[in-house]
């Protein structure tokens, strides 16, 4: 090909390469390559307005498809490379085309030095891409369980919520130590989410309640058909509240044929049947990886009411005042039991998922993708299968931005010590109820009467918490 065209100064070299970084074809312009520039500027405006599209329909569905499958993420991976190759290409043969053996000796080596640096500049944001839907991909496949099959003749349910109308999740938080065996859920919460609104009710029970029931028939209950007791150890501390129902059930294989593992199942079951409801999934998080998760993220913006105490001789504190705590001030403000109680903890531990709920915002999470991705790889423990992802994704985005409303079923609501169980249904089921028709909010819940661990009687509406709001006694969250 002639070029026609009169030889370009070293300034003009490094105009129309910039310019082709943001419109592929325009050195090639001007340099005489006309067809080649048309089909490159052609292929770039398809390619931006196919972007445009996606940014403008993309929405929950979409990435809950994409997270589902492994095949579908490494195609993403692999064109982002091979897209940041061909704009790498582009830039150098944009380069070559405008002739800069034209130039003086200084000018090539100048033209040739900013081409180089900007060959690696336009490569770098596809690379990012790459290694970070590979991350993700890896954290996935790390964390989730592998995608059920169906059996011979059936086929998956295109929308499994067509049927239901909540899916309900338990949210543990486990205290897991070196020194510790077994696994102890001091954290335990269900998130009871309509499927069509994304309203949610975050339905929270105390670590230490007492005479745990187990359903019917099942293995526990055949053990203790009067409840969850044990005789208290040589310190007289007690192992039978409900935070220790996994680690027992984990230390028992005898009590189910010998299968090996069946804690988290019992713990499913037996909170499912102390709150009415049937638990769909858990997921178990590590407290001390949730501290490297709300460092993943930057930290988040708590206000502390007054001081809170920590540590083994009480040398560490989270001042008064509002801030942004970092994982491990964070996790102290939730945890701590100084000068405290469960009940107190139980709401600091609200108050925190609240504000991580609040302000872990999508530009954040794509920003620091990277190290909220490896956070969670030694965070989370679950039985969801990954093939759900594609349906709960987009749930989860209208939860982001639904009603969430919690209870705690703590004293004066309910005696830990003594639970009406018959009252928790009650009040769960109001809860569920008015997250669905909304009423007109109550402040506080007015003090229960004392009732009986055997009390079968339906208690008053006048009874049952009204749902509070997640972050309601938070301060400014």
């Amino acid at each position: 090909m002639t070029d026609r065209t009169r030889p370009a100064g070293s300034g003009a070299v490094l105009g129309w390469m910039l310019l082709s970084a943001v419109a592929p074809g325009a050195a090639h312009l001007r340099a005489g390559w006309r067809r080649t520039g048309l089909a490159l500027l052609t292929g770039y405006a398809l390619l931006l307005l196919g972007v445009l599209w996606l940014v403008l329909t993309a929405d929950g569905d979409l990435f809950g498809a994409l997270l589902t499958s492994g095949a579908r993420m490494t195609a993403v991976t692999v064109g982002a490379a091979l897209l940041g190759l061909g704009w790498f290409a582009l830039i150098i043969h944009s380069f070559l085309v405008l002739r800069p053996g034209r130039l003086p000796q200084r000018g090539q080596f100048l033209t040739g030095m900013a081409a180089g640096l900007l060959s690696v500049a336009v490569v770098l944001p596809f690379g990012l891409v790459t290694q970070a839907v590979w991350v993700g991909n890896r954290t996935i496949d790390s964390v989730f369980n592998r995608s059920t099959e169906p059996l011979a003749g059936e086929r998956k349910p295109v929308n499994p919520w067509a049927s239901r109308t909540r899916v309900n999740i338990l949210l543990l938080g486990g205290d897991a130590d070196d020194n510790r065996t077994g696994v102890r859920t001091d954290s335990m919460n269900v998130a009871s989410i309509d499927v069509k609104t994304g309203n949610t009710v975050l339905l929270s029970l105390p670590r230490n309640l007492e005479d745990v029931r187990f359903p019917p028939g099942s293995p526990m209950a055949r053990r203790f058909p009067d409840g969850f007791r044990l005789p208290r150890d040589g310190a007289g501390g007690r192992s039978d509240l409900l935070n220790s129902v996994w680690e027992y059930a984990d230390a028992h294989p005898e009590l189910f044929g010998g299968r090996k593992g069946q804690g988290a199942q019992v713990l499913m079951d037996t909170i499912g049947y102390t709150l009415g409801l049937k638990i769909d999934w858990y997921a178990l998080v590590n407290m001390w990886g949730f501290a490297r998760l709300i460092d993943a993220i930057g930290g988040i913006t708590i206000t502390v009411e007054q001081d809170v105490v920590f540590g083994k001789y009480n040398e560490g504190l989270v001042k008064a005042g509002t801030r942004k705590l970092k994982g491990a001030d964070a996790m102290w403000y939730a945890r701590s039991r100084t000068y405290s109680d469960d009940f107190t903890r139980m709401r600091r531990q609200r108050c925190v998922m609240g504000a991580l709920l609040q302000q872990a915002d999508p530009a954040t999470v794509l920003t620091r993708f990277n190290g909220i991705a490896l956070a969670a790889r030694e965070l989370v423990r679950t039985d969801i299968p990954r093939d759900m992802l594609q349906h709960l994704v987009p749930l989860a985005l209208k939860v982001k931005n639904a009603k969430v409303t919690s209870v705690q079923f703590v004293p004066p609501l309910i005696n830990t010590g003594y639970p009406d169980w018959t009252k928790i249904r009650a009040v769960t089921a109001k809860a569920i109820k008015d997250s669905v028709t909304p009423k007109p909010s109550v402040a506080s819940a007015a003090p229960s009467p004392k009732t009986s661990a055997t009390s079968t009687a339906t208690p008053k509406p006048s009874d049952a918490a009204s749902p509070k709001g997640i972050t309601d006694g938070c301060g400014g969250l």
